[in-house]
């Protein structure tokens, strides 16, 4: 091993480390890791930023738009409302689902699937009467089993695609993914709804625990007449410094104001609302001029009514706010919202508000305007799963023009006549053109931590595969698949990228499983397609926890999930995914 390569491994080790552990923003972390490969010398800049050119990472960035077009177009929602029936028999509303959503998100991004579909889901099933839990893991999973059936299904193939074409290979497809994840998709629909659907839970959404508990974490009190605080800043009348409590709302005279700042003055017979530890309340008794009212049967729905009203946000990963208290993100200024309660893993965190720190999947109630949710739709710092009132519709022609440009772009690279690339491009200058999209639309659709994260991936994959640390790593697996020959070598990185993709990003595991594979299949003297094709399938089939797959961690906090619910259900179908996946991978590449 010569010092290049250990210090290649190190800094990758490093990176993985620090992934798992959540230390920083995802893109972050790997950009820096970059960063510190190119300071190094150990990769030249031209090389580095290779990835910031690659075609897979400028096809997700367009392909976002296109996404982004038929989106507001309103049409989905419809779809999955009347899909999903009755509800006269769970089981079957259940497939009425996942087959709809996994076409889908087979075409669209599956993050604003999941993100859009979870309140008609959950709304639904509250309707009839059923748990929201036995639907909202499958229905994360359904849109994970139609994103790995073509190219444009996830951006993880793209990455992949964008990866071969640079080696001079042919790359994917539209629908040569479609060999293995159809027939590994059906089989995971079958599961969820027999076993899966047994060992899903029964369990009170977030949404449920909030009320419920309310009278856990609500207080009220009034301003007395006379009272020496009329006149005064929330500020200057020492409600901004209690231990345990966290002013979220004033009343008066009928009208709420949520979201108070600083300078706010209070008025006699203002009613004001707290939320936080209860066993602190002592603190608002001992405000001169202020009654506290006990006994009180406040609820959540007393909170909204006007402008006031109440959401639901999950944190993302890449939020900014992940490891920074509710105080330190000044998330009152910075969002225009009062957090009223967090819920983490099932249960409400009973902290003092501005003390507690935040992470990927807690979800919050919030307590804003009613433009609110609007203003914030695409936010990167968390999903809104509310329903949206004023959705951002266009009119009845942009939803057409959204739609058949997106046909035509998948036709247009299913048959050859267009690489994928050109075909997006194209799309995205159709939409622009028929102003189905402005540009200030268009910015709002792209995500560009996903994409600052793929191309320093790329970079990542390159110091690997240039340094010879892919092809140590690679005589390694070898070894020890020795006695499985061929197909011992593809179970190995199959497994290795589930677990990676478990425990920190789907594109990372992807770009960092690459050139490894590539020089696997070189050593073998194999087709690399089999170990690309499971390397795909292996990167988006992640089932065992929340923080693999973003689609996993918006529904964790809705549906009331315990991180030991994704394992429960999850590991039966990660084994499914590795038995159809290396099987028909063997048959049809390597034999």
């Amino acid at each position: 091993m010569t010092i290049e390569i250990a210090f290649v491994l190190f800094i990758v080790i490093g990176m993985l480390i620090s992934l798992m552990k959540e230390i920083a923003r995802p893109d972050f972390i790997v950009f820096f890791a970059l960063a510190i490969l190119i300071i190094s010398g150990v990769l030249s800049p031209t090389d580095a930023l290779k990835g910031f050119s690659n075609e897979g990472m400028l096809t997700v960035a367009l392909l976002f738009i296109v996404a982004g077009a038929v989106k507001q177009s309103g049409v989905l929602n419809q779809v999955i409302a009347k899909s999903l029936g009755s509800g006269r028999s769970p089981r079957k509303s259940l497939l009425q689902m996942m087959f709809p959503l996994a076409g889908l998100s087979a075409f669209l991004n599956n993050t604003p699937i999941v993100v859009m579909f979870t309140p008609v889901v959950r709304k639904w099933c509250e309707e009839k009467g059923v748990s929201p839990s036995k639907f909202l893991i499958p229905l994360s999973y359904a849109t994970i089993f139609g994103g790995t059936l073509t190219l444009i299904g996830t951006s993880t193939n793209l990455v992949i695609h964008g990866f071969m074409l640079e080696q001079g290979l042919t790359g994917f497809s539209m629908f040569q993914l479609a060999i293995v994840s159809l027939p590994a998709g059906l089989v995971g629909i079958i599961y969820m709804a027999t076993i899966g659907y047994k060992l899903l839970p029964e369990r009170k959404t977030s949404e449920q625990s909030f009320e419920e508990s309310s009278r856990e974490y609500l207080a009220e009190a009034f301003v007395e007449r006379n009272s020496p605080l009329s006149g005064k800043t929330i500020e200057e009348a020492g409600l901004r410094r209690l231990s345990g409590l966290y002013l979220i709302e004033v009343i008066r005279d009928g009208e709420r104001f949520a979201s108070i700042p600083s300078y706010f003055k209070l008025n006699e017979d203002d009613k004001l609302i707290f939320t936080g530890v209860l066993s602190t309340i002592v603190e608002l008794q001992n405000i001169k001029g202020l009654r506290v009212s006990t006994g009180t049967s406040l609820k959540l729905e007393d909170l909204q009514n006007g402008s006031a009203t109440l959401v639901e946000a999950v944190i993302s990963h890449q939020s900014s706010l992940v490891q920074k208290t509710v105080k330190e993100s000044k998330f009152r200024s910075n969002y225009g919202a009062g957090v009223v309660a967090v819920h983490r893993n099932d249960e409400r965190i009973n902290d003092k508000m501005g003390d507690i720190k935040l992470k990927p999947g807690d979800t919050l109630l919030l307590l804003s305007n009613k433009d609110f949710s609007n203003r914030w739709s695409s936010s990167r710092d968390f999903y809104i799963i509310s329903p949206i009132t004023e959705t951002d519709v266009i009119d009845p022609r942009k939803s057409i023009t959204a739609l058949l440009t997106l046909v035509m772009m998948i036709s247009l690279a299913a048959f050859n006549i267009l690489p994928m690339f050109k075909a997006a491009l194209l799309a995205v200058i159709l939409l622009f053109i028929t102003k189905t999209i402005t540009f200030v639309g268009a910015k709002r659709y792209i995500q560009f931590d996903v994409l600052l994260l793929i191309a320093s991936a790329i970079g990542i994959g390159i110091a690997l595969e240039q340094s010879g640390a892919a092809e140590l790593i690679a005589s390694y697996f070898i070894q020890i698949s020795k006695g499985a020959g061929i197909i011992g070598a593809v179970i190995v990185v199959y497994f290795l990228t589930t677990v990676f993709t478990e425990v920190i990003t789907n594109n990372a595991a992807a770009v960092l499983m690459v050139p490894i594979s590539l020089s696997i299949a070189t050593q073998l003297s194999v087709d690399p397609m089999a170990f690309f094709v499971a390397i795909a399938i292996a990167a988006s089939a992640s089932f065992a926890t929340p923080i693999g797959y973003q689609c996993n961690l918006i529904v964790y906090g809705p549906g009331g999930y315990r991180f030991s619910d994704y394992m429960k259900i999850g590991i039966p179908l990660n084994i499914l995914y590795l038995i159809v996946t290396v099987t028909i991978v063997y048959f049809v590449w390597v034999v």
